[in-house]
């Protein structure tokens, strides 16, 4: 495809970017190749077939449609969000391109769950350090580098407080010390931000999430250049976070709506967070898209929309309050995940952040009475009114 007719606006990539046109025997969408090899092609060992080094059709399609939303040169699929996490996090720390093992990591304060747990679990154990970063003071930030520093890692949007990262202040700083960037992207989504725009070096979604939206797979994918993403596809391919054909062909599917539902989602989180903001039963309320959020304004210079998250705490807040919202609530479903077409509720201190003690989740803001909402697609009064009704018995 010519230049002058490369997709450029995303809900036309979303379609036909990465797509393989024309597809065997004019299949409108790429079929499923549910195989694990190729026959070999005789230019040598780079071009084996193999599933495992996640290098079959059903791969590179993804891998060229997400690196189109994403702004980016390439992607590499893998086979979860914490696949995709681990693998650019341990390239870049474990002595790729001629460094010494035994590297340094920067990180904002508040992270998913599962990261956090990769790096005070695991981190400790493969030689490797990390820091903790005021995000709102970059006067403090070079105090934490070290002589191994090497990447600087954050979320566009915090999972579960929804604070909006300083994307162009950490670019700069990272360049001024030659560190790498990594970014989870995956709660606003490359509708709301693309932070390779930003100056990033690579940006990390869990595709369980939103960009597939239909809670039916799990899937994680890393966007960059191609001199980043090489070491990174040669470290999923020792590891083994190959995505299955079958979930490839599922994600690529899902991602064809990706626009109209987040679109859809910032509307009504908007309208969830006006409403939960304005109740007696509810103290603070965490969405960007509110003007008393303390990063609004950074929010409507970075983001194209809000996003479909937000976090509330209860003015009486305990963990029985919480579980009696919980458990109150007949369209909200209470399981964990988000970024799917069905509205979620969950306690942020019994799930995504249940392995860090009492007193670290306090410490980051995650209180025992703090609600984490993902919005969904349903009515959007409806939906009101089930939180309403939940909300009575808090």
């Amino acid at each position: 495809m010519s230049d002058a007719h490369t997709p450029k606006a995303i809900d036309t990539q979303l379609i036909h970017a990465g797509e393989d046109v024309p597809a065997r025997q004019g299949a409108v969408i790429t079929p499923i190749y549910q195989c694990t090899v190729f026959e070999i092609e005789p230019h040598g060992y780079d071009d084996l077939g193999y599933i495992r080094y996640n290098n079959l059709p059903n791969h590179y399609v993804l891998a060229g449609k997400l690196a189109a939303l994403a702004g980016a040169e390439d992607a590499v699929v893998a086979a979860s969000g914490m696949a995709a996490i681990s693998a650019a996090m341990l390239t870049f720390t474990c002595g790729e391109n001629g460094r010494a093992p035994g590297g340094h990591l920067l990180h904002g304060g508040a992270l998913y769950g599962g990261t956090h747990g990769l790096l005070t679990r695991r981190y400790a154990a493969f030689g490797l350090s990390h820091s903790g970063i005021d995000l709102e003071r970059p006067d403090t930030w070079e105090a934490a580098l070290r002589p191994e520093t090497r990447v600087v890692y954050v979320e566009t949007l915090s999972n579960p407080l929804l604070e909006v990262a300083p994307l162009g202040a950490l670019v700069d700083f990272a360049r001024k010390h030659s560190l790498i960037t990594i970014v989870d992207n995956t709660f606003a989504s490359p509708v709301n931000a693309r932070p390779i725009e930003h100056g990033f070096d690579l940006v990390v979604e869990s595709a369980t999430k939103y960009l597939n939206g239909h809670s039916d797979l799990v899937a994680g994918a890393v966007m960059g250049s191609r001199d980043h993403l090489g070491p990174i596809h040669e470290t999923l391919k020792l590891l083994g976070g190959t995505l299955d054909p079958h979930a490839c062909f599922l994600l690529q599917r899902g991602l064809k709506t990706l626009g109209v539902r987040v679109r859809r989602a910032n509307e009504t989180a908007l309208r969830v967070a006006a409403f939960l903001e304005a109740h007696p039963k509810v103290a603070r309320v965490h969405h960007p898209g509110l003007a008393s959020h303390p990063h609004h304004e950074r929010a409507a210079r970075l983001l194209d929309g809000f996003g479909g998250m937000l976090a509330f705490e209860l003015a009486d807040a305990d963990l029985e309050a919480t579980d009696r919202v919980l458990g109150g609530t007949q369209l909200f479903v209470h399981a964990p995940s988000l970024g799917g077409v069905e509205s979620l509720i969950v306690s942020p201190a019994r799930s995504s952040h249940a392995l860090m003690s009492a007193e670290a989740r306090h410490a980051l803001g995650i209180t025992d009475g703090l609600i984490r909402v993902s919005v969904g697609l349903e009515d959007p009064d409806e939906l009101l009114a089930d939180l309403d009704r939940a909300l009575a018995l808090a």
